[in-house]
C-alpha cells in the first residue's frame, strides 16, 4: 500500500510503497477514506516528546474509513462498515475503562504516534469492539474525518469537562481546527464566544463558526483588558486550544470569579513545569481542568448535535489533498501563515 513516512525525527516526508496491515485478533482494518492532517503529527515528527516507538513511521491520528478485515475476536463489526475511531484507543478492560473514562486509559494506543497511523491506504486499530464508532449514512468520509480529534476534542472540551451553559462568556485562545470547532460547539450550545488569534483568516472563519467577537492579540494594547472587556468582566469558561505557557497564564488571569480554565493545546514537557497563577486561582477559587479526547461511547451526542445541524464539522474542511501533497502541506505547521481550517488527505483520489 502507499503511504506517508518519515525514518526519523525532523526527517523528511516521503510517499512509500509498504506492506498492509494485518488485523490482531481483536481489531479490524480500515480502508482510509479521509485522514486529516493536525498540528499534533507535526508536533510528533519534531521530537517534542520523543514517543514514536520505531521507524519507520507512518503519522495521522484522525480519519475515517471502511472495514475490510476483521479479527476472530470482533463482534461488533462487519466488513463494510463505515467508521471512525478516537485518536484514544482504549484497551476496553482495566479500571479506567470500567469507570467510562477510556480517553484517559492508561493502556491506551494512539494511531500515529503508538503505531503506524492514518496517513496510509490503510490502517489497523486495536480493540475494535470498545473504540470504533459508526458513522450516519449521509456523512461524508471527508467531513467525518475530523471527528476523531479535533472536534471530538472540542466537544469534550466545551461540553463535558467545560460544562458551557446558554449564556455564558467563552473565550478560545487559537483557531486552529480545536480552536474552531470549539468556538463552533460553544456557540451551539448557547454561549457567546470570543475568539483570539493572529491569523486574520482564522478569524474571519471563527465569525462564520459563530464568534460574536474576534481579536488579533497583535493588536491589542493590553490582551488581558480587552477580554474582559469583550467579556463584560472575564469569560466564565475559557479553553487554550494553542499550547503555549503564556496564553494558557493568560486564559487564566482573565477569568471572572468562579470560572472554568480548560486546557486544549498540547504543552511540551518543558512549558507545564511553567507556573500558573495559583493566587488568582485560590483568590477566584477558579476551575484549572485538562481535556484529552473523547471516548467513542460519548459520540452519539455529538453526532446528534451534528444530525440536527446544530453543528457544522464540513464547514471545518478548507482544503482536501492527494498523497504528494502531503509533505509539502505538513511543513505549513512550521509558518505562521498556515492554512486555516482543515486539510483533508484522500488517499484515493
Amino acid at each position: 500500500m502507499r503511504a506517508v513516512t518519515y525514518d526519523g525525527y525532523l526527517q523528511d516526508l516521503s510517499v512509500t510503497e509498504v506492506a498492509e496491515p494485518q488485523a490482531s485478533v481483536n481489531g479490524v482494518v480500515l480502508r482510509v477514506e479521509a485522514a486529516g492532517l493536525c498540528r499534533s503529527d507535526w508536533h510528533s515528527w519534531n521530537g517534542h516528546d520523543e514517543d514514536i516507538p520505531a521507524f519507520p513511521h507512518v503519522p495521522g491520528h484522525e480519519f475515517a474509513g471502511t472495514v475490510v478485515a476483521i479479527g476472530s475476536g470482533v463482534t461488533r463489526w462487519e466488513v463494510g462498515d463505515r467508521v471512525t475511531t478516537p485518536f484514544v484507543c482504549a484497551c476496553g478492560t482495566c479500571p479506567v475503562c470500567a469507570s467510562g473514562n477510556h480517553q484517559v486509559c492508561p493502556n491506551q494506543w494512539q494511531p500515529g504516534f503508538d503505531g503506524w497511523g492514518g496517513f496510509a491506504e490503510f490502517v489497523a486499530l486495536p480493540a475494535a469492539d470498545v473504540n470504533l464508532v459508526r458513522l450516519p449514512d449521509d456523512m461524508t468520509m471527508t467531513t467525518a474525518a475530523g471527528l476523531g480529534c479535533r472536534v471530538a476534542t472540542a466537544y469534550r472540551a466545551v461540553a463535558l469537562v467545560g460544562h458551557v451553559e446558554p449564556g455564558e462568556e467563552v473565550v478560545v485562545h487559537g483557531c486552529g481546527g480545536v480552536g474552531l470547532a470549539a468556538v463552533m460547539i460553544a456557540q451551539a450550545l448557547g454561549a457567546r464566544v470570543t475568539a483570539i488569534d493572529p491569523s486574520e483568516q482564522a478569524r474571519v472563519l471563527a465569525t462564520r463558526l459563530g464568534a460574536a467577537v474576534t481579536i488579533d492579540p497583535g493588536d491589542a494594547t493590553s490582551l488581558l483588558e480587552q477580554i474582559i472587556e469583550s467579556t463584560s468582566g472575564g469569560p466564565h469558561l475559557s479553553l487554550e486550544a494553542l499550547g503555549r505557557a503564556e496564553v494558557c497564564r493568560l486564559s487564566i488571569e482573565s477569568l471572572r470569579q468562579r470560572g472554568r480554565h480548560v486546557q486544549v493545546g498540547l504543552l511540551s514537557p518543558a512549558t507545564t513545569r511553567e507556573p500558573v497563577p495559583m493566587h488568582r486561582v485560590i483568590a477566584r477559587e477558579l476551575e484549572v481542568l485538562g481535556s484529552h479526547g473523547l471516548s467513542a461511547q460519548a459520540y452519539p451526542e455529538l453526532l446528534a448535535l451534528v444530525a440536527a445541524g446544530r453543528i457544522r464539522p464540513d464547514l471545518l474542511v478548507t482544503r482536501t489533498i492527494c498523497f504528494d501533497e502531503v509533505p509539502s502541506a505538513f511543513a505549513e505547521f512550521g509558518v505562521s501563515n498556515q492554512q486555516p481550517g482543515m486539510t483533508v488527505l484522500l488517499p484515493f483520489d
